[in-house]
């Protein structure tokens, strides 16, 4: 599998800059090649073009079905980060969320 590139949304970037240092340490220590940003959900614009992956936090799904929409001409995943891992930032948790998107 080539690097995944993933960017890591919220409300303002702060709770998933947490969880994108804490999948990076993850991933390092799987010996998964995994390059994780954060940004705030304005941002998605500046970074579409360049990420395989966009997870969005549990408490932004109500802009998924604007972000499908938006995003249909990119070669780009969408997924909802799921409650049990994004509460507790539990980068192993994220990555084999991330890897099933894959198979």
């Amino acid at each position: 599998m080539k690097k995944l590139r993933v960017l890591l949304v919220c409300g303002s970037g702060a709770s998933s800059g947490f969880m994108a240092a804490n999948i990076r340490k993850a991933a390092k220590q799987k010996e998964i090649e995994m390059e994780v940003q954060a940004r705030s959900d304005s941002e998605i614009d500046n970074y579409i073009e360049d990420v395989d992956l966009i997870m969005v936090g549990p408490h932004l799904e109500y802009v998924m079905d604007d972000l499908e929409e938006y995003t249909h001409e990119y070669p780009v995943k969408i997924a909802l980060m799921k409650p049990e891992y994004y509460s507790r930032l539990d980068g192993a948790k994220a990555i084999e969320h991330i890897l099933s998107l894959y198979e």
